[in-house]
């Protein structure tokens, strides 16, 4: 098959196009023009410039694209903002672009098949603060930052366009090789020192990256049209145990753990001690509860989490080590 991959020189749409190129596909990385091309060297891969911030440049991108070479069979788009300076950027970039893009895919006729959108768990908001159910993807999304709003957007204009077929993604908490935030935390680590925030119990749940991209590929051909998916690796852990596995694997010892009351917390991402700590990154690590159902990606999908925690961050360290 002919597949196009948005955001192929980030973290999981790299890894979206080595598993195309593993299976046999033509790849098209869709990349903007000052991208690194740092993980994609393979000589099978094929590049293509789309601009998803402008109507007009993309309408010839892709226009000529299909003049030159045909539709795609099918559309992967993982690309998208998780760190902006002014949150109306996430609307640009997360709402905006997908849009743009599904819209000229179909204007231009160039999309034979299925439109997979990666969106997040972080549309859902803190649903089970209480109980600690399970999200599960029929409840009502209720985003807490302007992340998970300007996904939820993004899905809820795919929603009203009568001619696409799509699938959404929503992958909680993604790790692997290339990803920068947990690195920083394998850092902190290997610094002898872990940070928590708040004293109420709090479960997380996490999904390495090349159980998203199985998700993916199964997602070209398998799913209920229309159908936002949750993902993790269907387990749930505590607060320590990504940092403990995280110490054990690295081989460091006398780690210093420090948890923080929330209070300290809020006030630090308020006054903006940090650029990488500011409210919406308050509301994702306060959060009590990140238990989710895959149930429905499991019967719908086939999707098989084949990387528990403890496998995935084995094989984080050779990646975490350079």
């Amino acid at each position: 098959m002919k597949i196009l991959i948005t955001g192929a020189s980030g973290f999981i749409g790299s890894h979206m196009v080595e598993e195309g190129l593993r299976q046999g596909h033509e790849v098209w990385a869709a990349m903007r023009a000052t991208s690194s091309k740092r993980w994609l060297t393979d000589p099978r891969i094929h590049f293509i410039e789309l601009n998803l911030g402008s109507d007009d440049a993309l309408q010839q991108q892709i226009a000529r694209h299909v003049k030159e070479h045909g539709a795609w069979d099918h559309v992967i788009h993982a690309a998208g903002a998780t760190k902006v300076k002014n949150p109306d950027d996430f609307f640009r970039i997360n709402r905006d672009g997908t849009l743009r893009l599904a819209r000229t895919l179909l204007a231009e006729h160039a999309l034979g098949g299925r439109f997979v959108f990666v969106s997040s768990l972080s549309i859902m908001g803190a649903l089970h603060e209480d109980d600690y159910a399970p999200i599960r993807d029929d409840e009502a999304p209720q985003p807490n930052t302007a992340y998970g709003k300007s996904k939820l957007e993004a899905e809820q204009g795919l929603a009203e366009m009568a001619d696409i077929d799509y699938v959404v993604l929503r992958p909680t908490g993604v790790y692997g090789p290339r990803e920068m935030d947990y690195k920083i935390m394998a850092d902190s680590i290997r610094k002898h020192v872990d940070f928590a925030a708040g004293y109420k119990k709090q479960i997380i749940t996490f999904i390495y990256v090349a159980d998203v991209v199985q998700a993916a590929f199964k997602a070209l051909t398998r799913g209920e049209r229309g159908h936002a998916y949750i993902l993790s690796d269907g387990c749930d852990y505590s607060s320590r145990a990504f940092s403990d596995l995280i110490q054990q694997t690295l081989g460091t010892r006398c780690v210093l753990h420090i948890k923080a009351p929330l209070w300290l917390l809020r006030l630090v991402c308020r006054l903006g001690v940090s650029p990488t700590l500011n409210m919406d990154k308050y509301n994702i690590l306060s959060q009590r509860s990140w238990r989710c159902d895959i149930t429905p990606a499991r019967r719908d999908l086939g999707f098989q989490p084949e990387w528990p925690l403890k496998r995935g961050v084995e094989a984080c360290k050779e990646w975490y080590s350079e």
